[in-house]
């Protein structure tokens, strides 16, 4: 596996991986009151583990999750603002999954802290037609190899 996580002293050659959220730092992500702690990152695959942090009233705009998403809301809760499942609370304690093709925008009211695993990075959806990642990159030209069988 190609994974980029935190080097430490924990780390055992490639069996196990130890990493210490409390010391890294939060990153900003391009959504505001939205940050980040990235647990484990496969640039092969996409797959991505990492601590989402929300600040009250921040919004993840118009996505889509091209393959199964879970999350679990440690603090605060995650409401689907649009989309099929418009209203949809998950709270402090609660597990959310979404399944692959699962399109909407999600905000949070009061803030929220969550542990989030994606397979495949999601699709955002931009005004002007646009379809890219969470980076900005195009979405096709970076991950269109992860829907290839």
């Amino acid at each position: 596996m190609d994974a980029v996580t935190p080097k430490g002293p924990q780390t055992a050659d490639t069996h196990s991986h130890l990493v210490r959220p409390d010391s890294m730092e939060w990153q900003k992500t391009r959504f505001p009151g939205c940050e980040a702690k990235t647990l484990l990152f496969d640039h092969k695959t996409g797959l991505m583990t990492a601590l989402m942090r929300f600040a009250p009233g921040a919004v993840l705009p118009d996505h889509e999750h091209v393959n199964i998403e879970q999350t679990y809301v440690l603090e605060g809760s995650l409401v689907d603002k649009e989309g099929p499942a418009k209203g949809i609370e998950c709270k402090a304690g609660e597990f959310i999954w979404r399944e692959e093709g699962s399109r909407h925008v999600a905000w949070c009211p009061q803030g929220g802290l969550m542990l989030a695993i994606f397979q495949v990075p999601n699709k955002f959806f931009e005004a002007d037609g646009r379809v890219i990642d969470a980076a900005g990159q195009d979405w096709d030209e970076t991950w269109g190899h992860t829907r290839k069988g």
